[in-house]
């Protein structure tokens, strides 16, 4: 069975997460590393999609930075969402060659995951994501190049679901967003159910999980930059 590495980096500033997914798909594309799986949580903000539109910041950027919420364009699938302390996000940077199936596997675990913690979720016909009741639990979103994926996936745990409300989640209007805490009443979900997405992920890649550092990570892209070779200079004829 093929290793998926899972390194829980806990709370991330979203261009510190990006920059890392992008370090990562090189090695990855160039197979000097095995899938990885980044999870963490990141600070306030709103990410938009490459089929986000107009309107669904409808106060104004200005108003959501007064709020402390940042606003980054991405260029995962999808339309705008929230990220917020509180909230599992993971970033899987997988090979893969069919980018619908990878989708489907995903929601798969997600499901599997909840279910774990006694929440029935599922689907719903032409949405991507996953679902309690009439409520949403999970966004997904990716991006896929040379046949490696980057972003990932969503779960609100125990976050503040009031920035949902200000905005068009996911393009959906009147959305009812929900958590892992509001279903279960539990609190601190957060430590156990992230150890629950990262197995029940790797159960559904058929993937062996081995639980690496940050600085395992960091180690591995050095060790790979340093490897490559030198740039080659032109001279003019």
């Amino acid at each position: 069975m093929d290793e998926i590495w899972v390194c829980h980096l806990g709370p991330t500033p979203y261009a510190e997460a990006h920059r890392l997914q992008q370090r990562l798909r090189t090695a990855r594309q160039a197979e000097l590393i095995p899938d990885v799986m980044l999870m963490l949580e990141h600070p306030p903000v709103y990410t938009r999609g490459r089929r986000s539109q107009a309107g669904e910041l409808p106060f104004g950027a200005s108003w959501y930075r007064d709020r402390g919420i940042e606003i980054v364009d991405t260029d995962r699938g999808g339309r705008l969402t929230y990220h917020g302390p509180g909230q599992l996000v993971g970033y899987p940077i997988m090979r893969t060659r069919d980018v619908i199936a990878y989708l489907r596997t995903m929601e798969e675990a997600i499901i599997a995951a909840l279910a774990g913690e006694g929440i029935e979720a599922g689907l719903r016909d032409g949405l991507t994501g996953v679902w309690v009741a009439d409520r949403k639990i999970a966004s997904i979103g990716v991006h896929l190049s040379r046949g490696v994926t980057t972003h990932g996936f969503a779960v609100n745990v125990e976050n503040d679901l009031e920035p949902f409300s200000w905005v068009v989640p996911c393009g959906i209007d009147g959305v009812r967003m929900t958590t892992v805490a509001a279903e279960t009443g539990r609190t601190r979900a957060l430590p156990c159910f992230r150890r629950r997405m990262a197995y029940t992920f790797a159960q559904a890649n058929a993937r062996r999980q081995r639980l690496v550092s940050l600085a395992r990570v960091e180690s591995r892209l050095a060790t790979v930059a340093d490897a490559q070779p030198p740039p080659l200079v032109g001279h003019a004829a």
